[in-house]
Order: structure tokens, then C-alpha cells, then sequence
């Protein structure tokens, strides 16, 4: 009868309790959750002052070109000769014979004539003191028809090109206030007939002869990649 009594006053199996460490655990899931949370909202958060921001700096660059492209149609648009500035990009466009006899690399008196008038005012433009922190290049633009092959027009339109820059850099070409600026952002380069115009949906190659000047902002690449960013 005693030892009935004692089993009867014994505590009951700690083992089936139940485990303290489980509360722990749940306790610590619930913390990292929110750690998790408050982690994601502040990425979140910083993405969109990002995407704030790049789309501001994105809005300046293309106000930027948009005033350069304006200025550049505001000047040069009622010109006699055949001059074209295109609205899109602000590249302008000389027609070939302007400068160059066919099949020659040699400007014409007529061209050295038109260059001296063009170029100060192109420049004064380009250059003005709100737009040249962000010009990283001028490039004057050699194009060809398809007469011959495509590695001749290449050296043909590559020749054109540098010469207009020579010219314009040579001690012949008379002095103007952003000279020495424009040797710094200057260069040429040949398209040989790789990108024709056309006249409604037809190619036009005698169109398609021609010297272009075109600017390059620094940030063009930058203002792509924010493109793809925000997803316009």
C-alpha cells in the first residue's frame, strides 16, 4: 500500500511536455520575417528614389538635345543649299555635290566656301557654354551610293570625311571662338553606303551621297540605359 501511495504522489513524465525550444524557434522565425520585411521595403524604397532620380537626370539630357536639336533647325533651316537637319537626331545633312566632285576626295572651292559659313555657326551652337559639358563628340559623317564595292566606298567615304575635318582644322580655315574647343570633340569616319535614305519607302542614292555632322552627348549611352531601366 506505501509503495502504491508513492507511485500515485510521483510527478508526472517530463516527457510528454511539451519541448520548451520550440516557442524559441517560432519567437526567431517571426524576427527574421520581419527583419525580411522591413529589408525588402527599404530595397523597395531605395529603388524607386532611383528610378526618381534617373528619370530627372534623364529628363535634363533630353532636354538638352531637344534644345540643341531647335536652336540647330532655328538656324540652319532656311538655308539655300541643300541642307537638312534631320528632327529626331540633329544631324545635318549636306547632299554629295556640295563639297565633292564625283569620285574625288578633294573639296571643291565651292565646298571650302560653304564650310567657312557653316562651320562657326554649327560650332557656336554646339558649343554654347550650357551645351558643351555634355558634347562628347562632333562627327562628320562620310556617305556613299553603291557604286563599286563596299570596302571602296568605305575608303572613299572615310577620306571625305577627314578631309572636311582637315580642312576645318588647317591654318587655311579661318579663326572663330570655339576653334580650340572644337579640336577636342572633332573626328571623322567613313559609312561607305550602309545607311542609304529613302524617298517614300525607296532608296534614294543619289540622296544617299552625302556629308553629315552629327553631336554626341556623353551620357547617350547613360540615357539608354536608364531607358531600359524605367522601361520606356
Amino acid at each position: 500500500m506505501l509503495n502504491s501511495k508513492k507511485r500515485m504522489s510521483m510527478p508526472v513524465n517530463e516527457s510528454h511536455k511539451e519541448p520548451e525550444y520550440w516557442i524559441s524557434l517560432s519567437d526567431m522565425l517571426s524576427g527574421l520575417l520581419m527583419m525580411f520585411i522591413l529589408f525588402l521595403t527599404l530595397v523597395l524604397l531605395d529603388y524607386r528614389t532611383v528610378l526618381e532620380e534617373k528619370q530627372g537626370e534623364l529628363d535634363k539630357l533630353l532636354g538638352v538635345r531637344a534644345h540643341i536639336i531647335h536652336a540647330l533647325t532655328q538656324e540652319f533651316s532656311q538655308e539655300h543649299i541643300s541642307i537638312e537637319v534631320d528632327p529626331h537626331t540633329g544631324a545635318i545633312r549636306f547632299q554629295g555635290g556640295v563639297f565633292f566632285e564625283h569620285d574625288s576626295t578633294e573639296i571643291t572651292e565651292s565646298g571650302k566656301e560653304y564650310l567657312r559659313a557653316f562651320i562657326p555657326r554649327y560650332m557656336s551652337i554646339i558649343l554654347r557654354p550650357e551645351f558643351q559639358p555634355y558634347i562628347s563628340q562632333v562627327i562628320v559623317e562620310g556617305h556613299t551610293d553603291k557604286t563599286g564595292t563596299y570596302l571602296y566606298n568605305l575608303d572613299l567615304s572615310q577620306r571625305r570625311a577627314f578631309a572636311v575635318v582637315r580642312y576645318v582644322l588647317s591654318e587655311d580655315f579661318p579663326d572663330f571662338p570655339e576653334r580650340e574647343a572644337m579640336q577636342q570633340v572633332i573626328t571623322a569616319n567613313g559609312r561607305s553606303y550602309s545607311q542609304p535614305l529613302e524617298e517614300n519607302g525607296v532608296i534614294d542614292w543619289d540622296k544617299s551621297r552625302r556629308v553629315e555632322f552629327k553631336f554626341r552627348l556623353k551620357e547617350d549611352e547613360l540615357i539608354q540605359q536608364i531607358k531600359e531601366l524605367i522601361g520606356i
